[in-house]
């Protein structure tokens, strides 16, 4: 894998008609943001050759919503991630990684917010950028990292929803 892309999935809502948080659909605010940060990331050319999404509802409506700028990505849901730590989530982007490109994971905090700052900490970004994700990685958040042969990351990017309310 040459990047790595942390999608966290967009705004939820807060309770479920089942009552179980792995069925929390988006909002539509939700679903709108996580649209406009796939086209983000398409725009700058950061497109996954494969998509690794947790198969929780709001990260597959998340995915639903911003596939459309990422044709030939191969996606696959797994139930895994829902709610993964760090540790597990780099596992499973490492693991289906191999012999690819671009690696999206679409997920969910803590998880992703915690494997975002590990990275950038990792790659040694600036104090500045590595408080700025530890505070805030909110829904519809992405972080963008470079990895270079030997598995190390490098930050491309942090990109935050606008908030047009």
């Amino acid at each position: 894998m040459d990047r790595l892309i942390l999608f966290r999935h967009g705004k939820a809502e807060p309770d479920s008609a089942s009552g179980d948080d792995f069925d929390r659909r988006l909002e539509p605010r939700g679903a709108r943001e996580s649209a406009a940060m796939g086209e983000s990331l398409a725009d700058l050319g950061m497109r996954p050759d494969l998509a690794l999404v947790s198969a929780a509802i709001r990260t597959r409506e998340t995915w639903a919503a911003a596939e459309t700028v990422f044709p030939g990505a191969e996606v696959r849901f797994e139930k895994d991630l829902y709610l993964a730590d760090a540790g597990s989530i780099r596992q499973a982007a490492e693991r289906a990684g191999r012999g690819r490109g671009t690696v999206m994971v679409v997920g969910h905090n803590p998880g992703l917010q915690e494997l975002a700052v590990d990275l950038l900490t990792e790659g040694k970004a600036p104090p500045a950028l590595i408080a700025r994700a530890a505070r805030n990685f909110p829904p519809g958040a992405a972080a963008v990292f470079l990895i270079d042969g030997k598995g190390r990351p490098a930050f491309d990017g942090l990109f935050y929803p606008e908030r047009g309310e």
